[in-house]
């Protein structure tokens, strides 16, 4: 009689455990992305707007990463590949964003900017939590360990934002706060996309 100390059920548990956390961390991205959208436009912040995005990008890469995990090697790796190109497509956004910003100034609401960055910092906070025993298990799991850290960073990058609009009266911590923030995305997307093009050529 089997039981489950063997090798196939312990991956089914690995997996399910996986599941169970995606799913959790999807719904915490989708709501955070409708709420600080939203908080982004009405506050005319571009920092603010690329951290939504990037909720955005953690949503569509949570699901691609649920499909994944029950797949082989192969399909994860594929996955994370395409993941890693959804990251580099939210970077480009927000390049778009500061060079609209540049033509076309404005200077963001710093208190819209504060109170959303840190509820994003608590929900992504939760998150980094929920996906921290996960971080090495394999490739799929790995690259939404990435995306997940790089959203602290950027909730940090955006309160402290909000700061210098505050002492300074300008749109000026915002851009500078969002292009340090695309320079990170893509930093990730090269990341992501070299680990998954090493995971291929190992599969092959």
């Amino acid at each position: 009689m089997s039981g489950c100390c063997d090798q196939g059920c312990s991956v089914d548990g690995l997996r399910e455990r996986q599941r169970s956390t995606l799913r959790a961390v999807l719904g915490i991205n989708v709501v955070m992305f409708a709420v600080i959208v939203g908080a982004a436009l009405y506050g005319k912040s571009t920092a603010l707007l690329s951290d939504s995005l990037d909720n955005l990008g953690d949503a569509l890469t949570y699901g691609l990463s649920l499909y994944a995990v029950s797949r082989g090697a192969a399909a994860k790796a594929r996955v994370a590949l395409f993941k890693g190109g959804l990251i580099f497509l939210a970077a480009t956004v927000v390049a778009a964003q500061i060079g609209y910003r540049l033509l076309v100034p404005a200077v963001p609401i710093f208190e819209v900017m504060g109170a959303f960055s840190l509820l994003g910092l608590v929900g992504n906070g939760l998150c980094l939590f929920l996906l921290w025993r996960h971080r090495q298990e394999d490739v799929n799991m790995s690259s939404v360990w990435e995306c997940s850290r790089n959203d602290i960073a950027a909730n940090v990058s955006v309160f402290a934002a909000a700061g210098g609009v505050w002492l300074t009266g300008s749109g000026w911590p915002d851009i500078a706060v969002a292009v340090g923030l695309v320079v990170l995305l893509m930093r990730s997307a090269l990341r992501v996309i070299g680990s998954a093009r090493a995971e291929l050529r190992a599969a092959a």
